[in-house]
């Protein structure tokens, strides 16, 4: 049985409890999903003992000094509320160990707002990074060295991984998974969590559904959960209509006014939308094509190619080079 590699998220007073809770039940995960201790997390803070979070939950941490910074594989700083992340973040004893373990881990990087600590210890210079979408302004603005990406899920650029935050630091950790266990395992894992889908680093942080959700009245907001649910059905205007009570016209114009795209369009966008995210599953064309709502994988394919000016099979292509080039990358570090 291999050594399990060593994972540390550092952890502070006001701390956001999903950064932490997120990626250590996907590690754990991991665990049980190869039957053997792969991962061994560790919660750390500058001098251990419990942590208060920022919501009323407490978490039981180990000090900083009682793991050396030299056998650590990964390490992630957590987001968190300014006063907690701002009193971390001047702490010299964690700057220097920080430091030293980015040295040797073969990732490290930051969830949420913890993207400030690992620029303030200058770890980000350089690097295009991901944080919270509130906070990418004020990012760009106090480290101008730092490539602030706004839209991106999570990053990685070399040994660098930084998450926009919450729920993004389980998508970041999964691709962590899959990198070092394969997709099948990363996708075992986001089954039992019940994840909707693993959602890839460049998904956008501004999600359709959030957005359309957010514009769109008390109505068209069950409307729109109700679509999403039920893509490989038929969802035309009469069909749309009649669920939200309105003449086809009415509906028409109404939807199109509040949401900004026809009916038409919308349901394309969402088909195309989860059809990009299947295509990291494995999934044959044809069974996203009927996941979708297509009728054939042609059809999906001549719909994915008008608007993203290629093919989902090339797609899929570059997905996987990609994960082949940054695992080259690595090993040769």
């Amino acid at each position: 049985m291999p050594s399990p590699l060593h994972v540390v998220i550092l952890a502070f007073n006001g701390v956001q409890v999903l950064d932490v809770t997120g990626p250590a039940a996907v590690f754990a995960a991991a665990n049980d999903a190869v039957h053997e201790p792969f991962y061994h997390v560790h919660v750390l803070s500058p001098d251990g003992g419990n942590v208060e979070s920022n919501s009323a939950i407490r978490l039981a941490t180990d000090a900083l000094d009682t793991v050396h910074p030299d056998t650590i594989d990964v390490w992630l700083i957590a987001g968190g509320d300014d006063k907690g992340l701002a009193s971390f973040a001047a702490d010299e004893r964690v700057k220097a160990w920080t430091l030293k373990a980015s040295k040797t881990a073969r990732r490290y990087g930051s969830i949420c707002t913890g993207a400030f600590a690992l620029a303030e210890f200058g770890l980000a210079g350089g690097k295009r990074v991901a944080t919270h979408w509130q906070a990418c302004t004020e990012l760009a603005g106090r480290y101008p060295e730092v490539q602030v990406d706004a839209n991106a899920l999570y990053v990685e650029d070399g040994r660098v991984w930084t998450s926009a935050g919450v729920t993004t630091g389980i998508d970041m950790s999964l691709a962590m998974v899959a990198r070092d266990l394969g997709n099948p395992v990363a996708n075992a894992i986001a089954k039992r969590l019940v994840l909707y889908a693993r959602r890839p680093g460049y998904q956008s942080q501004f999600s359709l559904m959030l957005s359309a959700q957010i514009r769109a009245d008390d109505p068209f907001a069950d409307l729109i959960s109700w679509m999403k649910e039920h893509l490989s059905e038929k969802l035309d205007v009469p069909t749309l209509a009649a669920k939200a009570a309105l003449s086809d016209r009415s509906f028409h114009r109404k939807f199109t006014t509040l949401i900004g795209e026809t009916p038409a369009h919308f349901v394309e966008t969402l088909r195309l939308d989860q059809a990009r995210n299947l295509l990291a599953t494995g999934l044959s064309l044809k069974e996203i094509a009927a996941k979708t709502g297509y009728a054939s994988a042609s059809q999906l394919s001549k719909a994915f190619d008008r608007r993203f000016g290629m093919a989902p099979v090339f797609f899929r292509e570059m997905q996987l080079n990609e994960i082949a080039h940054e695992a080259t990358k690595a090993c040769v570090k």
